[in-house]
């Protein structure tokens, strides 16, 4: 792995795990991703969202904001967690938060929280679909991803009580093989599950949001998601 990636984070690996599959991508053909294919592919794809949970469990949103570069690259906005935070400090991960009463929809709720925690323009975002929603271990929420487009460069400023850092991240290096990393744990209840990880320069990308990398990464590539 290349020096300066991955950062100090503490990684709570069990005593027993193991190395797990490459990159799904890994020795295939890149290609320039432009807006039109990343929209294309992301609109077309039919998430699941785990209907018939949402009344055992608290609703939450994440926005995924991607933006084209002067130099026509695609860049993905995520942040680092503020030491300030209850859980999940210095954690890596999108801007997202709890649906609350005054959110019309949960897409109300993605747009709310990333203008709360980076300062972004609530009429900037432009929808153009979902990932898979999903069910966190610790707080037993029901997290649903949208993919937003941003048709402009963002001016952007943390929120210090909810964001230590802005992490602006290009498309390609999420598509270098070679910084993505799959481990499979024993859990507790016995089960072996993988666990996904993308080290960044300083950073490591690991848990639920390593997951929606590497289903975001599927989904742009049309490659079928078995994990």
């Amino acid at each position: 792995m290349e020096e300066g990636r991955g950062g100090s984070q503490k990684i709570p690996r069990p005593e027993s795990w193991h190395l797990g599959a490459p990159a799904p991508w890994e020795g295939m053909e890149y290609r320039d991703f432009t807006l039109d294919v990343l929209e294309s592919a992301i609109s077309g794809y039919n998430s699941r969202t785990l209907s018939g949970q949402t009344k055992e469990r608290r609703r939450s949103a994440v926005l995924i904001p991607i933006y084209c570069s002067a130099q026509n690259s695609l860049h993905l906005i995520l942040t680092r967690r503020s030491a300030m935070m209850k859980h999940h400090t210095h954690e890596v991960s999108f801007p997202g938060g709890n649906q609350e009463p005054e959110d019309q929809d949960l897409w109300a709720t993605a747009i709310r929280e990333a203008h709360e925690e980076i300062g972004l323009d609530p009429e900037l975002p432009r929808l153009v679909g979902t990932l898979d929603s999903f069910v966190t271990v610790g707080s037993n929420s029901l997290v649903t991803p949208f993919v937003g487009v941003l048709d402009t460069v963002p001016a952007l400023e943390a929120n210090p009580m909810e964001v230590e850092e802005i992490i602006d991240i290009p498309l390609t290096e999420l598509l270098d093989p070679n910084i993505y990393r799959e481990e499979v744990w024993q859990w507790q209840d016995g089960k072996s599950r993988p666990v996904f990880f993308f080290e960044l320069i300083g950073d490591t990308v690991w848990g639920a949001t390593a997951s929606m990398l590497r289903q975001f990464l599927l989904v742009l590539f049309s490659m079928e998601q078995t994990k």
